[in-house]
């Protein structure tokens, strides 16, 4: 698949999802401003395509903190930023976000935009792309990151595997992270129009049988 016909499916798919699901993102926007204090939308640093940093909208499942301060560097504390286990800092609506992941929808924005894909390898913070090897982190940043991808789909229970980890985010870097590379690396050289079609499928099969 071209990357200009990509972009049009993207354009295309994200415009109608957006017009369509307005109600709902309506709703959902009211239900995490009244559930608790703080902004509606989390917006969050990741690496997209070529290794170019941008925001990544998603709504917001966490309670809202001011951000803490680094004793030694002076400058705001990121702290662990994966999700492990049933984490204490999830709202009430939150969890229900996470688990239907509509807490995403917002990235249909970033998609017509152009920061992200529909499909495509989840973008990570930048933290965690300094483990990228040197050997895949060219091609696996040569797409623009996606939605969903394959392991989107295999770790959508990513937190609780994380949560029987003696050291969990150690257990990400050097267990889960390897693998996810692996499969967008995977995707980059097989992608196609037909294999983006049959992994938001996928998706929305994985998310109703929940």
């Amino acid at each position: 698949m071209t990357v200009m016909a990509k972009r049009l499916f993207d354009v295309l798919l994200s415009s109608i999802g957006l017009l369509l699901l307005m109600p709902l993102l309506g709703l959902i926007a009211l239900c995490v401003k009244l559930d608790s204090p703080g902004p509606v939308m989390f917006r969050q640093e990741r690496v997209g395509r070529f290794g170019q940093p941008f925001r990544i909208h998603k709504f917001r499942t966490m309670r809202h903190v001011a951000n803490v301060v680094d004793a030694v560097s002076g400058q705001p504390s990121q702290g662990l930023q994966i999700t492990v286990g049933a984490d204490r800092r999830i709202t009430r609506v939150g969890h229900f976000l996470r688990a239907s992941k509509l807490d995403e929808l917002p990235q249909l924005l970033d998609v017509w935009l152009g920061d992200m894909s529909l499909v495509g390898p989840r973008p990570e913070v930048p933290r965690y792309v300094a483990h990228y090897p040197a050997a895949l982190r060219e091609k696996v940043l040569s797409v623009r990151p996606g939605i969903t991808d394959i392991a989107s789909i295999e770790y959508r229970d990513e937190s609780s595997v994380l949560a029987r980890a003696s050291d969990p985010e150690q257990a990400y870097i050097h267990e889960v992270l390897p693998h996810k590379l692996a499969l967008a690396a995977q995707y980059v050289d097989q992608s196609s129009l037909w294999l983006d079609v049959r992994l938001i499928a996928r998706t929305v099969l994985a998310i109703v049988g929940r």
